[in-house]
């Protein structure tokens, strides 16, 4: 009898784990290389049913999508959720703005951050945890066309500088084996 309420136990835990599980739908990777990441937040998002379901196919793009605070509320504008195929005359407007759900504290927070000169929000990553749409945003900084530059460098210095290790790594597996 102990051994079958482990077993279920054990079996609950997994279940648990599997739904605190982030689900990717869509991710900005532009955005990293656009601009210097200063601060993120998880918001949830106002959704209609039909852009759910067209999420939960995986249909989205945050591209051109950024985040604006009007009054006292975050709203996020040109992200690309397509039309849902089996929907009818509910279907959605696919560039329609859409609210974000935060704490009146984080709000507070962007908004003095975002009045500073260049300070800008950007979406990062679109996501389904525990049944719930997310979205990662990030309070950004643009980058200059010479700060990008010193970023690629940097990053194929340090991949140059993981080879050139791996290599000698192996080269002495070698001789060892």
């Amino acid at each position: 009898m102990a051994k079958m309420k482990t077993q279920r136990s054990k079996a609950k835990a997994n279940a648990k784990d599997a739904k605190d599980v982030r689900k990717l739908i869509a991710q900005n990777k532009k955005a990293r290389h656009d601009y210097v990441i200063l601060d993120t937040f998880e918001c949830g998002i106002v959704l209609t049913g039909t852009e759910v379901k067209s999420l939960r196919q995986g249909r989205a793009s945050l591209v051109d999508g950024f985040a604006q605070i009007d009054g006292n509320e975050v709203w996020l504008h040109n992200v690309h959720i397509p039309e849902y195929a089996q929907g009818t005359w509910t279907n959605h407007a696919a560039r329609r703005k859409r609210k974000l759900l935060l704490h009146r504290a984080e709000i507070d927070k962007l908004i003095g951050k975002t009045q500073e000169t260049g300070h800008t929000l950007v979406p990062l990553q679109l996501y389904f945890y525990r049944g719930r749409a997310k979205v990662e945003i990030a309070l950004a900084k643009g980058k200059k066309e010479y700060d990008k530059r010193q970023t690629l460098r940097e990053k194929q210095d340090r991949r140059e500088a993981d080879r050139a290790i791996s290599s000698v790594r192996r080269r002495q597996r070698a001789a060892e084996g």
